[in-house]
């Protein structure tokens, strides 16, 4: 068994596959937790290998044998039952154990296992998905903060559901594919509903409130490629985190390529070293390429810069 988690899994985009050959989940507005067992409460890692088990304590009285390894998505829940990232976003980050408790209590987080890769320190990654699975379901982990969620095998009618359901999307996975540590491969395939995007902050502007709007952009050779200014989607929590975040960034030279922001954009802009990717959801695109209607989502500090590009 490995001393620290392994890199988790990741899927591609694309069109729902169809056949008996794919398994289908639902793709929970959450987070990446890898959950490890060394005797006691697990210790959890977020995808970038952070360590966030003071974030989660509503976790700590999952109990499984010492060598076991789980993969999931930590989730938090609105009144209707449906993931809120809104209300994820302040428990994320937490990591001051008083104020964690605190939270857990009013703005309860659930962790979604939907993979198995060591159990009582026997490697599963090597195993098919159909066989990991009934393995996992086999453990019967159901609890006040944790929980299988479904498979299933007709594709469509997840994604139905999941549109019923006003959920981001559906995952599909081949049935009889391995655990690709760290790799993205063809095997998973995520069907999000909305259109999303992760792209580099180069910069913010003062609006209404302090922090009125993104400067967004992807990298290229010659500094950031402008894709538009972000003011939606960011409340009073997401703002305080972004201004903390961007402020020590702060450079008098802006990283967007020689005249990519217009100029009424760029009016009264504050610069940033081009280091935080935020997840942006948008309609589309103009032939430029800027994002219309664009939201904030969350910051992705598992995400580095140079995986950002428009078709990410």
């Amino acid at each position: 068994m490995p001393g620290s988690p392994l890199s988790p899994m990741l899927a591609t985009a694309g069109r729902l596959p169809v056949g008996a050959d794919w398994s289908y989940e639902f793709k929970w507005d959450g987070v990446r937790v890898l959950a490890l067992f060394s005797g006691g409460p697990p210790d959890l890692f977020a995808r970038s290998g952070a360590v966030v088990t003071a974030a989660y304590p509503e976790i700590a009285e999952l109990h499984l044998p010492e060598g076991t390894l789980l993969d999931g998505e930590m989730v938090c829940f609105d009144a209707a039952g449906r993931p809120s990232f809104t209300a994820l976003a302040e428990r994320m980050h937490v990591r001051d154990p008083n104020r964690a408790a605190r939270l857990a209590a009013t703005l309860p987080a659930t962790y979604l296992i939907f993979d198995l890769l060591y159990l009582d320190g026997m490697d599963y990654t090597g195993l098919p998905y159909l066989a990991r699975r009934e393995r996992l379901e086999e453990l019967d982990l159901a609890g006040p903060r944790w929980m299988v969620p479904p498979s299933f095998g007709d594709g469509p009618a997840t994604e139905a559901a999941a549109r019923e359901n006003h959920l981001e999307g559906v995952l599909a996975k081949r049935s009889d594919s391995v655990y690709l540590p760290g790799q993205r491969s063809p095997d998973w395939i995520k069907v999000k509903f909305d259109r999303t995007g992760d792209y580099v902050i180069g910069g913010w502007r003062p609006g209404a409130r302090k922090l009125g709007g993104l400067l967004i952009g992807v990298p290229t050779p010659d500094g950031l490629a402008f894709r538009g200014r972000v003011g939606g989607g960011i409340g009073a929590v997401a703002e305080k985190e972004l201004l903390a975040r961007l402020t020590p960034l702060a450079t008098p030279d802006s990283p967007f390529a020689s005249g990519a922001v217009p100029r009424a954009d760029a009016k009264g802009a504050m610069w940033v070293r081009p280091e935080l990717v935020a997840e942006i959801r948008y309609g589309n695109q103009t032939p430029d390429r800027r994002l219309r209607f664009p939201r904030f989502l969350r910051l992705r500090d598992d995400k580095r810069p140079a995986e950002c590009s428009d078709d990410a």
